[in-house]
């Protein structure tokens, strides 16, 4: 491995390893923990599925996992998994999809981040013991990742949790997806970088455009930004299943605990005095019941 590649070989794998693999001709890269016996965990989205990015995303970026291609027989290893959409666990040909195999790297220097003009490959942050990154991907494998979404919640983002139990608490940016970030930084250091303006000719665009790029994916990565804390994975999957059931309107009780706020199971109106004093809207109810 080294900065121009971070192509391995199967044989030195070793279970709690973040890899990944290019898919649609290095237009993204697909990520998991390697479990070992020759099997990956990963975060995937059924076939048919949109991403929900309302763009032209949505048609090129198909399922992540091998056997969405009908055209090919189901793998005698992992069965049909055509069907199946959220944190499955496949072997490691059926992950690969007929690609390489890379490994993800972490708490790398700066200059080498920096190095690695493709988002994500490596980040600054360092990964936890091997133990607790396959702890949490196992967990996660039985009871799933919440929704996936390609710029706030995909594979790379599940690997990345499962090796630093580290997430992005606040809403006003990209998650913590190296692709992502690299994505957002090429498109501000294009269109909206006001320094653009100080320079007319091609060199000096192309320095200016270039080191806005390398500072939006630096400051943007999760080694680096504050907006990040450590999320025990019971309660990560807590936080999911309450942002299901609240827009549904159904998890009345689950979302007070969430605010860590001693229920007295008195009445509903208690009930709802606490939700209020948490600063959680509910669905559906009425603005009577709220006041009370």
């Amino acid at each position: 491995m080294g900065i121009f590649s971070n192509k391995i070989s199967k044989e030195v794998l070793k279970p709690g390893d973040h890899i990944y693999s290019w898919r649609n001709a290095y237009l993204y890269s697909h990520h998991g923990i390697y479990a070992g016996e020759g099997k990956v965990i990963h975060f995937t989205r059924g076939p048919g599925q949109e991403i929900g990015t309302g763009t032209f995303l949505d048609n090129i970026v198909f399922s992540s996992s091998a056997s969405s291609d009908r055209t090919k027989s189901p793998c005698p290893v992992c069965g049909d998994q055509s069907n199946l959409s959220g944190v499955i666990s496949s072997c490691l040909d059926c992950f690969l999809w007929d690609g390489e195999l890379y490994l993800f790297e972490y708490k790398v220097t700066p200059a080498f981040f920096l190095a690695k003009a493709r988002g994500g490959t490596c980040t600054l942050a360092p990964s936890d013991p091997p133990e607790d990154v396959l702890s949490r991907a196992s967990f996660l494998l039985e009871n799933g990742f919440g929704g996936y979404n390609i710029f706030r919640n995909n594979c790379e983002h599940f690997a990345i949790y499962c090796k630093t139990g580290l997430l992005v608490v606040t809403d006003i940016s990209v998650g913590r997806s190296g692709q992502a970030t690299a994505f957002v930084a090429a498109v501000s250091a294009i269109v909206s970088s006001p320094l653009r303006f100080l320079t007319t000719s091609c060199s000096g665009l192309a320095a200016v455009g270039c080191g806005m790029y390398c500072v939006s994916r630096l400051v943007a990565d999760i080694g680096v930004r504050r907006d990040v804390m450590k999320v025990a994975v019971e309660r990560l999957v807590s936080r999911c299943d309450l942002v299901q059931s609240a827009e549904t309107g159904t998890a009345k009780l689950e979302l007070v605990n969430s605010c860590d706020v001693d229920l007295p199971a008195e009445t509903e109106t208690a009930t709802l005095r606490l939700v209020s004093s948490c600063g959680l809207d509910l669905p559906g109810e009425s603005a009577a019941a709220k006041q009370d």
